[in-house]
């Protein structure tokens, strides 16, 4: 992320807002996007935590994929088991290359025979691009929908935030519905590990609701800081870091993004690109893996220093690495041998010319409360 200086960044509806607010804004995807507010990160992260923030997530692309063949066409692209999705829910999906690395990975959203996909801002361009050098038949229609914008109300009282605005009471966890005759769409998801909401809804009357929301003292503006930082404890991966298109599915430790049907002996098995890798290393699993790390001491442990052994050979190299506002600790990820984490050997953290060791643990650093 950059200081902007050029004014061909775009800009969400909720420009305006963040520059009220004192958002110190940053250059990112192409966007003018605030980073971080008055408070600033570590108080941005701990109210997530406590009560509700309001992200401005417009940035990333919307993409809706509709016709009778919107489902085959999908499952054609991605990993997901799109056909046993039901209606008014939301799943987590991979789209793979033809050599089993990760061009992004995406929320598939179904409502009837109209699929909503949500893509990672970075990769809206090669996303756009692999949709169209792999076009549908005549049954089946996509667009991009940059007419709609996004927000994600993340926190322990993000529900009684937007109660008042739509029944979202009974909604769980990967639920999504329509409210307002389908100008708002909202689902019970976010990038968090919070419970918590994504609402897509139409940009010209995005600020409206955006400002209606902020009334409650519950909720602050949370810039992108923050968001890396709670995504970060919550075990996800960032794109470009952690996984890229290179990263396969197994090696990225989200092999579970691969629905049981499309892996082989499944009813529907295979049939994306790049099946043949990704599938083999179910049976004979990648050299590497991505791991959760807690360094010693009280300094981060950054993205691109090297992970090794005591004698002082590679292992592999962080991905992600921060202060845990949430433990009050430094957290990694990690991308290593996957013979060194089957043996137990002890790793450290090249960092200032000085060996940091750093125990192996499990993900998510910090349990996730989603309401099930």
């Amino acid at each position: 992320m950059d200081t902007p200086n050029t004014a061909a960044l775009r800009r969400t509806p909720f420009h305006p807002l963040h520059l009220a607010a004192g958002a110190k804004m940053v250059a990112f995807a192409g966007w003018d996007m605030p980073i971080q507010y008055a408070p600033g990160i570590l108080q941005e992260h701990l109210h997530t935590r406590a009560q509700a923030g309001l992200f401005d997530v417009s940035h990333m692309g919307q993409i809706e994929v509709g016709g009778p063949g919107a489902c085959a066409w999908l499952e054609s692209l991605t990993t997901a088991d799109l056909a046993g999705l039901p209606d008014g829910r939301q799943t987590y999906a991979l789209l793979p290359n033809m050599a089993g690395g990760l061009i992004d990975d995406l929320m598939i959203q179904r409502m009837g025979q109209t699929f909503h996909v949500v893509c990672n801002a970075s990769r809206l361009a090669d996303v756009r691009a692999w949709f169209a050098g792999h076009p549908p038949g005549a049954d089946c229609t996509w667009a991009l929908r940059d007419d709609r914008a996004l927000l994600a109300l993340q926190g322990p009282q993000a529900q009684a935030v937007l109660q008042p605005f739509a029944d979202v009471g009974d909604m769980r966890f990967l639920d999504v519905r329509e409210f307002g005759g389908g100008a708002l769409r909202i689902s019970r998801s976010g990038y968090t590990g919070e419970d918590g909401f994504e609402i897509s809804l139409p940009a010209g009357t995005a600020s409206a609701f955006a400002e209606r929301l902020l009334a409650r003292p519950e909720v602050r503006w949370i810039g992108l800081g923050a968001r890396d930082t709670l995504r970060l404890e919550a075990g996800m991966c960032l794109y470009g870091n952690d996984i890229d298109d290179t990263t396969t599915p197994l090696a990225a430790s989200i092999g579970w993004a691969v629905a049981p049907v499309r892996r082989a002996g499944g009813v529907r098995a295979g049939g994306f690109p790049g099946a043949a890798v990704i599938l083999g290393e179910f049976d004979a699993p990648p050299a590497r893996l991505r791991v959760a790390l807690l360094p010693e001491g009280r300094a981060p442990q950054r993205a691109g220093s090297k992970v090794v052994d005591a004698d002082g050979r590679e292992l592999g190299v962080v991905t992600s690495g921060n202060h845990s506002p949430t433990l009050g600790r430094p957290i990694a990820m990690a991308s290593i041998e996957r013979a060194a984490k089957a043996a137990g050997t002890p790793l450290f953290i090249e960092s200032r010319g000085q060996k940091v060791p750093a125990a192996l643990t499990a993900f998510p650093f910090v349990p996730n409360r989603y309401r099930r």
